[in-house]
């Protein structure tokens, strides 16, 4: 896997959401990005995951932070999971996993002794300007919302 370079422009992308809605990298200009990849909504880790992300939006507010978070799921197991766990920021929806690839998120992987193609767990955080700051490819699913505000607080802000 190759990610994209630091210090560039992070890869662009327009995705549905789990609203079904356009979203772009482009809208949220002005604001820093954290975009996260995650392999499948609903499951254990990705739910402590997302959870503690949703119980962290106020401190990403108060950051000029958004966060993204992106799967091959379709949007509509986006919508049940975003209300199943009551999340409060945005999905999106990479079912040609293209956005994935891009990142360099996309390959082989290996789980109870089954080899496949999928998303490896990743995170990117993205400056007010689009560029590609730092590159997460260690994420803890329980800390990992804690360690992104820390990377921000002790970086971009």
């Amino acid at each position: 896997m190759k990610f994209p370079e630091t210090g560039k422009k992070a890869p662009k992308f327009t995705l549905l959401d789990q609203n079904q809605n356009k979203v772009s990298l482009a809208d949220y200009l002005g604001k820093n990005v954290v975009i996260y990849f995650y392999p499948k909504a609903s499951t254990p880790g990705c739910t402590v995951q997302a959870c503690g992300i949703r119980d962290s939006k106020r401190v990403f507010d108060k950051l000029n932070t958004v966060v993204i978070g992106i799967s091959p799921d379709a949007p509509r197991r986006l919508i049940n999971f975003t209300e199943k766990q009551d999340l409060n920021f945005t999905l999106l929806s990479d079912e040609d996993h293209a956005v994935a690839e891009s990142y360099g998120v996309w390959g082989e992987k290996k789980f109870m002794g089954r080899v496949f193609d999928g998303i490896h767990r990743t995170t990117f955080i993205v400056d007010t300007k689009g560029i590609l700051r730092h590159v997460m490819a260690k994420v803890k699913t329980k800390t990992h919302h804690e360690d992104v505000v820390q990377y921000i607080e002790n970086n971009l802000i």
